[in-house]
């Protein structure tokens, strides 16, 4: 019983990770974001109704905008709302990483998407990535160096 005590809690304040994101892309650099967000989607985000399997962070007039997230209302959400499951929620940015995203997506060929969710001194954060798409060779080269370092920790485990 002691032993479960002293368990960190590290991944308290993860609500939500991509782990599509890392099988089909080449992360580059990572940028933290808040969120503008509505009072019944932070309720469910805290009930960890959220899911970032499909979505993509896309630049729009200047801003970031985080699209097709799915963040379910829960049963018990105000009745006089009509919750927007999937609508667009902006990204709250310094201008200077807004202009360096920009930049990148619109000269370099690069993709924004959002790698996990997660609690920041009481605030949503959403961490994004400038990324690059892997080609179906890259997702086997990537497969077969992992299945070889996990041989190869058996192997050392072993002698």
């Amino acid at each position: 019983m002691a032993a479960k005590k002293n368990k960190k809690k590290a991944d308290d304040n993860t609500i939500a990770v991509n782990r599509k994101v890392r099988h089909d892309f080449f992360i580059e650099e990572r940028f933290e974001a808040g969120l503008v967000l509505e009072g019944w989607e932070v309720k469910s985000l805290r009930d960890g109704r959220v899911q970032l399997n499909e979505s993509y962070v896309h630049v729009r007039n200047g801003e970031a905008w985080l699209a097709n997230a799915l963040i379910t209302a829960l049963k018990t959400a105000s009745t006089h709302i009509k919750p927007e499951p999937q609508r667009d929620r902006k990204l709250l940015l310094h201008r200077k990483e807004l202009g360096k995203l920009i930049g990148a997506v619109d000269r370099k060929g690069y993709t924004l998407v959002p790698l996990n969710m997660y609690w920041k001194k009481g605030k949503a954060k959403i961490q994004i990535a400038l990324a690059k798409g892997k080609q179906l060779h890259d997702k086997r080269a990537t497969e077969k160096e992992r299945d070889w370092n996990r041989d190869k920790a058996r192997i050392m485990k072993i002698r």
